[in-house]
């Protein structure tokens, strides 16, 4: 069994993270937590793997494309499609958005990193995010918006969901030669069982 400390997740910093140049900014916020950064690629997205990335079904379309009506009926918009086909173009303007840039794309490992991760980055809608995560402090955009402009949400980073989706995507974009195995100092004080060594 792997130990926990060893548990990796997946990070993109979007095209938009990028072009604001807010890289430094967000992985310094994962690395202070004691991460350790162990896969690391910048560069343009191959489109094909971003559909392969999102991996979603009919029931996500479905239930995404009702929440765009009902968006957009709140707001007195037209709807001209079934909900399912809103769903699907979430995926379409995502593939478009991804691939509009560069992007530098992590691999983070740690105790729990996937929930750390999350947890820092913040929810999927920057406007609602909370104050002190990165979607929450450092931009705006909404669902809202975003379907008024027939766009993906710009909320600068994709994130794993579970260990499992982590494992999936990292999968996808990096081999495990891509990965560089190290000794991290900070992991002395978070993970050594007796602090061995810290007074002389």
């Amino acid at each position: 069994m792997q130990h926990p400390k060893k548990e990796r997740t997946f990070v993109i910093i979007k095209p938009d993270g990028i072009q604001r140049g807010l890289m430094g900014e967000i992985i310094k916020r994962y690395e202070r937590t004691g991460l350790k950064l162990v896969g690391i690629k910048f560069g343009i997205l191959d489109e094909k793997k971003v559909w392969v990335h999102y991996n979603k079904d009919d029931a996500w379309f479905l239930k995404k494309g009702t929440k765009i009506v009902e968006d957009k009926k709140a707001n007195n918009l037209p709807v001209d499609k079934e909900a399912i086909e809103y769903g699907k173009d979430i995926i379409k303007q995502l593939a478009k958005f991804m691939t509009s840039g560069p992007t530098l794309s992590m691999v983070w490992e740690g105790n729990q990193a996937v929930a750390v991760v999350t947890k820092i980055t913040g929810t999927t809608e920057p406007a609602t995010s909370d104050v002190g995560t990165i979607r929450g402090d450092l931009t705006v955009d909404s669902y809202t918006i975003a379907a008024v402009d027939d766009r993906a949400v710009r909320n600068l980073i994709h994130c794993s969901e579970s260990p499992e989706e982590a494992q999936r995507e990292i999968g996808i974009w990096f081999t495990e030669g891509d990965m560089t195995e190290y000794r991290h100092l900070a992991e002395e004080i978070l993970y050594d069982v007796n602090l061995d060594g810290i007074l002389e």
